[in-house]
């Protein structure tokens, strides 16, 4: 299972990036929330179960689907030297 990295930048699978601001606790469940921002359109603000972040995505509903997981982290290097 991968390991959320807190404002990193991710990637859906099917193709938009999101910047993940940090994981919540339900407070009665205890679950897992990974709270994160669309990096496109008005920028709001989501969450999601911790295990549905980190799934991996169901080749057999879309498979030409690239991505092993739903959200993947980007390394995006900077441009500056």
């Amino acid at each position: 299972m991968n390991e959320i990295k807190i404002n990193r930048i991710y990637k859906h699978f099917k193709g938009d990036y999101y910047l993940v601001v940090d994981v919540a606790s339900h407070s009665e469940t205890k679950e897992k929330y990974v709270v994160y921002r669309r990096l496109y359109g008005d920028g709001s603000l989501w969450i999601r179960p911790l295990d549905m972040f980190l799934s991996k995505v169901d080749h057999e509903k879309y498979p030409e689907v690239k991505q092993q997981y739903r959200f993947e982290l980007q390394e995006i290097k900077s441009i500056v030297k």
